[in-house]
Formats: structure tokens, C-alpha cells, sequence
């Protein structure tokens, strides 16, 4: 083969790989409401997360039934508080997983509501007390405009959407479809980011063994330590092992390698104090918060290692 043979042979893989690895640009105004480059990400609070200590709520502050909720198959309530701001509070296996999920997804760019957990807390139901187990509590300082689909939205194609989808792989959030997604206004114009955001919302079916149509398992270590990540890269397409997604096939079918490298990437920059923080503000003590981590770091490094365009 001669030398100018070699060089267009070359020439021409190089110009594949780029058209291969080529995803469409939106504008950044646009962009911004469902990703924003976290410049800060080192800095990020994942303890107290996007709400910080302004919106946090207080352990021993007496909430006020409003409603039993409605939807969903986690038990829960409406209530309210003191200062009249009002919460979604989700009972049962979901409120840790969605805490820690959360916040490490607003770590790296992502939009979230004001969400955290409560180990113990106290509800007023027609003058009544009484105690609570361990809740996630959703600050309702939004306004819900309705869901936004997987397949139909304005940042169709992009890294960051191809990104937000790698990040429920890695977690092993099972229960990926169109229902758990909001368009969120916020009542405050004040309010953290573009006023409109696209969330995905309700992470808490994660951190364990991914299963679909049945379900799979929520906060298991174990089996979140046993299921694989990337199974191979085929036609310049990941193969995962992940099981859910099942209503969102054109999903698991769409992620490059590249991809993977991008949400990777984002994810290898948080700091042992923010991974620390993340899992502790969701009530997870330190060895099984660990174990997560670690597990966690893994898919990180085989993904940063990934090859393929």
C-alpha cells in the first residue's frame, strides 16, 4: 500500500468517526433548561444540595396534612409547614435511592427539585400527632407544566439528552419512561436557573437490580454490585446490561461510546466529600453508602475506558 493510499484510507476512517460521534448542537438558552456546564462542580453542595439550607426542612417542625397522595405506588402525603410552604412527602423504599440520585445528578448539570430526607418527622392530621418513618420530601415551589417525552422534546439527539439517559443506566433507575418526566416553572422568578425546566423526577426505583415489566429491586446493595455495566459496542453502539427502559427502546438502542465518556467524564470530577455527602444526605449509613460508591467509581472507570467513536 503506498503512503498516499494509506493516507486517504486513513483520511477516511477519521471523517466516519467524526460523522459517527456527531450529535446535534441546540441553543444554549434553549439547552440550559434541561443542562447547564457545571463550572462549579467541585464545589457543589451535595449534602444540602440545589435548595441548600434555605429550603431544607425541619425535622421538628409539625406538618400539616393536606391530602393523601393519589398517584404512584409509593405511599405519601401533601403537607405543609409553619412558614405555609408546601411538600410532597413519598414514604416506603424510594425516598433514600431518589435522594442520593438526585443529588448526584444535579452535581453534574442536571436540573432537580428541592428534594431531601427526613429519618423521623411529625404530621398534624386533624389536630392529631404522630410520628413518621423516614421520608423523601419534595419542596412545591414549582409549578408542574406537564411531562415531557423521551421521544419527543426540543434537545432530541443531543449529548446532554444521550447523557441524562447513560446517568439511569448507571444508577440502574429501572422505571425510565415519559410519566416521570416534568416540565417545572418555578412561582419565583428568582429561582435557581431558567425559569422553565425540563426534570426527570421520582429517581427512587435505582440503586439496585434493573427488571422490566415486573421491577426490579430499589437500595440493594447487592444486587446493584452484581449487574453489569456494558456488555460490548457494537456498530459503534453501547450494549448495556441494564434490564428497564422498556417503553423507551429507541433509548437503549441510541448510546455511543462517546456518549459514555461524556456522562463519565462529568461524573470522575466529584470529590470523596461530595460522593460522601450525596449518600448521607439520604439517610444511607457509611458501609452500605460505600458500597454504592464503589460500584458506582467502577462504571465510571469502564466507561471513561471505552472505546469506539
Amino acid at each position: 500500500m503506498t503512503m498516499r493510499a494509506a493516507f486517504a484510507i486513513s483520511l477516511s476512517l477519521f471523517a466516519i468517526s467524526c460523522a459517527l460521534n456527531e450529535r446535534p448542537t441546540v441553543d444554549p438558552v434553549r439547552l440550559a433548561q434541561l443542562w447547564e456546564p457545571p463550572t462549579d462542580l467541585e464545589q457543589r453542595d451535595l449534602f444540602l444540595g440545589v435548595g441548600g439550607s434555605k429550603d431544607a426542612p425541619d425535622p421538628n417542625e409539625l406538618y400539616e396534612f393536606k391530602e393523601a397522595k393519589a398517584v404512584g405506588t409509593q405511599p405519601g402525603y401533601d403537607v405543609k409547614d409553619s412558614k405555609g410552604r408546601e411538600w410532597s412527602v413519598k414514604l416506603g423504599e424510594e425516598g433514600r435511592p431518589e435522594v442520593a440520585v438526585s443529588r448526584l445528578l444535579w452535581a453534574i448539570g442536571y436540573h432537580q427539585p428541592s428534594v431531601y430526607y427526613l429519618p423521623r418527622w411529625t404530621m398534624v392530621r386533624d389536630g392529631k400527632r404522630t410520628s413518621q418513618t423516614g421520608a423523601r420530601f419534595r419542596l412545591d415551589n414549582t409549578k408542574n407544566m406537564g411531562e415531557w417525552s423521551w421521544r419527543k422534546n426540543p434537545f432530541l439527539h443531543t449529548r446532554q439528552l444521550a447523557g441524562l439517559f447513560v446517568y439511569q443506566v448507571m444508577v440502574n433507575n429501572w422505571d425510565v419512561k415519559s410519566q416521570q418526566n416534568a416540565v417545572y416553572r418555578f412561582k419565583d422568578e428568582k429561582g435557581p436557573g431558567p425559569r422553565d425546566q425540563y426534570v426527570v423526577k421520582d429517581l427512587g426505583a435505582s440503586l439496585g437490580r434493573t427488571a422490566w415489566p415486573v421491577g426490579g429491586s430499589k437500595a440493594d446493595p447487592a444486587g446493584f454490585e452484581e449487574e453489569p455495566f456494558i456488555e460490548r459496542v457494537e456498530g459503534n453502539r453501547v450494549r448495556f446490561a441494564y434490564q428497564g427502559a422498556w417503553l423507551e427502546p429507541q433509548l437503549v438502542r441510541s448510546i455511543t461510546p462517546a456518549d459514555v465518556r461524556w456522562t463519565a467524564q462529568l461524573l470522575s470530577r466529584l470529590t470523596p466529600k461530595q460522593w460522601s455527602d450525596a449518600f448521607r444526605a439520604a439517610g444511607f449509613g457509611e458501609t452500605e453508602a460505600n458500597r454504592y460508591i464503589r460500584r458506582l467509581q467502577q462504571k465510571i472507570a469502564e466507561g471513561l475506558k471505552i472505546d469506539g467513536f
